[in-house]
C-alpha cells in the first residue's frame, strides 16, 4: 500500500467513526488528514522526478562509457587505473611518488599553475588544462647557457 492509499484509508476510519463534524477535536483531525494527504501526493511527485533524474544519469552513464571507449579504449570493465595500484591501508597516497621528476608550470593566460612530467616539457608544448591555451617550452637559453658552461670547463682543463 502506498501513501495515498493509506491517507484514503485512515479517512475512510476517521469517517466511518461517525464523528460530528462541527467539534473542533473532529476539525483537527480532518486538517491533519488533509495536510498527510497533500504531503503523500508531493512524495508521489518527487519519487517521479528522482526517477526521471536516476534515469537520465544512467543514460548519461551509458554515453559516458562510449565516449570512454571511443577516447580511451576501455571497456566497460576496465578503468583509467588499476586497483591493485592502491593500498586502501595507505592514508597519504602520494600520486608523484616515483623516481621521475615532475614539475609546476604556470600558464601565461590564465596564470593557473599545473604539474607535468619531464615528456611534457621535453616534447616542447601543451595545452593548459584550465583555459585550453597551448603553453610553450622554450630551452633555446638554456642551451646556451649550457654550452657555455662547456666552454668554462674546457678553458679551465
Amino acid at each position: 500500500m502506498n501513501l495515498t492509499e493509506r491517507i484514503a484509508y485512515i479517512r475512510g476510519l476517521a469517517e466511518g467513526l461517525g464523528l460530528d463534524e462541527n467539534k473542533d477535536e473532529v476539525k483537527v483531525i480532518n486538517a491533519i488528514i488533509d495536510l498527510l494527504e497533500d504531503m503523500a501526493y508531493d512524495v508521489a511527485d518527487m519519487e517521479n522526478i528522482v526517477d526521471d533524474v536516476c534515469n537520465q544519469v544512467d543514460e548519461i552513464d551509458g554515453d559516458l562509457a562510449e565516449v570512454e571507449e571511443e577516447v580511451y579504449g576501455w571497456d566497460d570493465d576496465e578503468s583509467w587505473y588499476d586497483e591493485d595500484d592502491f593500498d586502501e591501508d595507505e592514508d597519504d597516497f602520494d600520486p608523484f611518488d616515483d623516481d621521475e621528476p615532475y614539475y609546476e608550470v604556470t600558464c601565461p593566460a590564465c596564470n593557473e599553475t599545473t604539474i607535468v612530467d619531464e615528456d611534457a616539457l621535453i616534447e616542447g608544448e601543451l595545452d593548459c588544462p584550465y583555459c585550453g591555451a597551448e603553453i610553450e617550452f622554450d630551452f633555446s637559453e638554456l642551451k646556451d647557457d649550457l654550452q657555455a658552461l662547456d666552454d668554462t670547463d674546457e678553458d679551465d682543463e
